[in-house]
Formats: C-alpha cells, sequence, structure tokens
C-alpha cells in the first residue's frame, strides 16, 4: 500500500472541507432555503384580493412551510446525535476510517442531488424534498465524525491548530466559489436554480475522491461487536462522570450547550427570516439580497473570530463570551424590528462578526477547561453530541413558536407574528447563557466524585 509524506496527507484531509463545506454553504445557509421558501408560498384569489400562503401539507398534517423545514431538521439532529457516539467507536476500532468517510460523504452528496428530483411544490414532491434535505443532513454531519477523527493521526499536537485552521480556510474558499458560480449562471445565464443542487453534489463528491485516495484507512484494534457499538457511549458516560466532578467544566457546559441552541439555530433559519420577515421590492431582489448577505455574513466571520480570540487573551474567554452574548441577546431584539433589506444587511454583518466569533471561543473554552488526558477526542465527542442535541431543541422551539405566532396572528400583522415570535425564544437562549455563563469561576474547583 502506498503512503504519502506527511505535507500531502495533510493537504488531503484539508481538501475534504474545500469538498464538504459546499453543503453548509449552498443547502443550509443559502441557495435552498430561497428555493423552499418560494417553493413551498402559494397565491389564491379571494373575493378578488390576491392572497399568500405559507401553508403545506406534510404526512397528512398541515405546517407553516419554514416551521416544518425546522422540525426536519431537528429530527436530523436527533439522528445524529445517536449515532455519532456509535460511529465513533467504529472510527476507533474497525479501523475503517476511510470506508465510512466515502459512505457517508457519498449519502450527503447523494442526498444534495436528490433535491433536484422533486418538487417542493406539490405534496408528493414536498415529502421526497424533505426526505433527501435530512439524508444529506445527516450525511454531512456523521461524514466529519470520521474527518475529524484523523487529525490527531496525521498532525502532532503542535501542528493540530494550524491544520484545522488550513481546512477552514479551505472549506471557506471553495463553498464561495460554488455559490457566486452558482449566482452567477443563476442570475445571469437563467440556470434552474435546482442546479446549484446537483453541482454541490458533484462538487462534494468529486473533490472528497482525493481525500479518500491519499488518507490512511485506518489501524484496526482487537474488538467485539458489542464494544464498538457501545465504545463511544461509555466514552460519553465517563465524559460525562468527569464533567460534573468538576464546577468550572459543568457550569460551563452547561452555559454552552444553552446558549448553542440561539448561535446554531440563527445559522441555519437566517435565510428563511430574511425571505419571510423583511419586506424586499420583488423575487428578484429577494433572491439577490439573501445571497449577498450570506457572502456577507462568511466574508465578516473571519475577522471576527480574529478580534474575539484578541478580546479573550485581554480578559480571559469567559468574560469574552459574556459580551458577545450580551451583543446577541441586542441582535434578536433587533432582528424583531428590522422590516427593510438595508435594515438586514446591517444585521447581518453584524451576525457575521459574532457568529465567528463565539463559534471558535466557545470550543477553545471547552478546549482550555478539559483536564490534562491523552484521549481528548471522547471530550470533544461530548461536545459534538451537546451542540447538536442543544440544535434539534433550538430548531424545534423556534419551528413550534413560528407556528403558534402564524396561527395567532390571523390576518392582522403583529410585531411578535411568525418568526419574530420565534426569536423570544432565541433571546431566552442568550440571556439564560449568560446567567449560566457568571456562574462559571476564574479557577478549576474539584468535587470528590468516582470517575
Amino acid at each position: 500500500m502506498k503512503t504519502y509524506s506527511k505535507k500531502t496527507t495533510q493537504n488531503a484531509w484539508a481538501m475534504y472541507d474545500w469538498a464538504n463545506s459546499v453543503y453548509s454553504l449552498v443547502i443550509s445557509s443559502a441557495i435552498f432555503p430561497i428555493y423552499y421558501e418560494a417553493s413551498t408560498k402559494s397565491s389564491e384569489m379571494i373575493n378578488g384580493e390576491l392572497v399568500s400562503s405559507n401553508m403545506v401539507e406534510f404526512m397528512g398534517r398541515e405546517f407553516v412551510n419554514t416551521a416544518l423545514i425546522g422540525y426536519a431538521g431537528a429530527v436530523g439532529f436527533v439522528i445524529v446525535s445517536l449515532l455519532m457516539p456509535m460511529f465513533s467507536g467504529v472510527a476507533d476500532y474497525l479501523g475503517r476510517k476511510r470506508f465510512f468517510l466515502r459512505l457517508f460523504s457519498t449519502i450527503g452528496a447523494l442526498g444534495c442531488i436528490g433535491l433536484y428530483f422533486f418538487d417542493a411544490s406539490t405534496t408528493n414532491g414536498l415529502q421526497g424534498t424533505i426526505v433527501v434535505y435530512a439524508i444529506a443532513l445527516i450525511g454531512f454531519w456523521l461524514s466529519l465524525v470520521f474527518y475529524n477523527s484523523y487529525l490527531p493521526e496525521i498532525a502532532p499536537r503542535e501542528e493540530q491548530d494550524k491544520l484545522s485552521a488550513k481546512g477552514f480556510s479551505f472549506g471557506y474558499v471553495g463553498s464561495v466559489i460554488l455559490l457566486s458560480t452558482i449566482l452567477a449562471l443563476y442570475l445571469g445565464g437563467g440556470m434552474d436554480i435546482k442546479l446549484g443542487f446537483v453541482m454541490t453534489g458533484i462538487w462534494w463528491l468529486g473533490f472528497t475522491q482525493w481525500s479518500l485516495f491519499v488518507l490512511p484507512a485506518g489501524e484496526s484494534k482487537k474488538f467485539t461487536s458489542t464494544a464498538v457499538l457501545s465504545k463511544g457511549f461509555r466514552e460519553l458516560k465517563h465524559v460525562w462522570k468527569v464533567v460534573k466532578s468538576t464546577v468550572r467544566l459543568k457550569r460551563y457546559t452547561r452555559a454552552f450547550f444553552v446558549y448553542s441552541m440561539g448561535v446554531q439555530t440563527v445559522m441555519l433559519v437566517a435565510a428563511y427570516f430574511a425571505a419571510k420577515e423583511i419586506d424586499w421590492p420583488d423575487d428578484d431582489s429577494k433572491t439577490k439580497g439573501l445571497i449577498i448577505s450570506i457572502l456577507l455574513i462568511q466574508l465578516i466571520a473571519i475577522p471576527g473570530a480574529y478580534v474575539m480570540s484578541n478580546m479573550s487573551a485581554k480578559m480571559g474567554n469567559v468574560k469574552a463570551l459574556i459580551i458577545v452574548n450580551v451583543f446577541w441577546v441586542i441582535l434578536c431584539i433587533g432582528a424583531i424590528l428590522i422590516h427593510t433589506p438595508n435594515e438586514f444587511y446591517v444585521m447581518a454583518a453584524f451576525v457575521g462578526f459574532v457568529m465567528g466569533g463565539i463559534q471558535s471561543l466557545s470550543r477553545s473554552t471547552f478546549s482550555k477547561f478539559i483536564p490534562e488526558v491523552r484521549d481528548t477526542a471522547s471530550y470533544f465527542s461530548f461536545y459534538d453530541v451537546s451542540e447538536k442535541i442543544g440544535l434539534a431543541i433550538g430548531l424545534f422551539m423556534f419551528a413550534y413558536l413560528e407556528e403558534v405566532g402564524t396561527m395567532n396572528s390571523g390576518v392582522s400583522e403583529t410585531a411578535l407574528s411568525g418568526m419574530r415570535l420565534s426569536i423570544v425564544s432565541l433571546v431566552v437562549f442568550f440571556v439564560v447563557g449568560i446567567i449560566l455563563l457568571l456562574r462559571v469561576p476564574k479557577e478549576e474547583v474539584a468535587i470528590s466524585v468516582e470517575v
């Protein structure tokens, strides 16, 4: 079996970020939300007046269209949370990381391509759209289990931060290139927007092949089938005992679990909010405006992470996180009040600035607070599972409150109708997160708990 130099292997690893990040930008944040919102909105003449509706039928029940996609995402993340620990054990023991990386990246990419074949404007087409959307989501997040597990194998500890950042930069550049290409072909050449889903899947699948060709298959260990399937859950149980035995880590983890519900939910619903709640002049302006705002968020997220890093170095991680959570509260309250495209662009710029910062700072804070142990992977598996469960709860609450707000609004438009009511849940997440962060001690305090 041919082996490659460390540099070649590391570049091939980072290339998977280039390959898969197009899913996050095109499907989660930009093109699919625009298509879905437009396709699932209907109009009919009532008493001589054209009335639009956002209600859709799915599995025999009526939903608000964007609430339905929120519920689908919540279910998808619950499935990911349940499967992630099991496949973490497989990654460690079975010695077939590359096989499972290929499997789940292929599932995710085919899910993206599959979106092309369903028309979300029809009842049957909507059901197919929701199913393949969930399949793409599950494939993406489970592929990351195996992708991330390569990092300690291909880079020494002192190089891991740099290599991780390299992957992030690869992903940012690649996703922006594809999104810009889709935008140019759609706006300039009249391309069917659904072809963007096919381009996303082909990009993801095609560029992944270099990573799969170079990355090692993995080294198998002695195992039993029961050990493979349960290892990840046993590790999570052990980490939970350790977390409960230390005051600072326990309190920080609780705070992170709560405020990350808000952060991650914003990332997934921002485009839907802008499409429904902002007063765009026409559909063409809406499409251009949404994509420009998503690109704006991407551009500002990187300097935002850098500024937050410097701020944490001067005042400490927890104080910096408290400040950025306060900023999130202000942004959420502001989102309830905005209506015009220019107001949304300003909001998007601020969201991008704090989004990159809070994500990078949250992970580095957790890394600093965990005990000095050799096997940090189990701790970050715990971190990831906590984040995904929080995201499932956040999406569900946002979707539920949107439905409540829509049903209660009737024919009158109130300040807290539709998605604007849902934003209240985000405010609560961030406020509770601030309260919990204020309770995190400066120094670690141990508790006598057997681990």
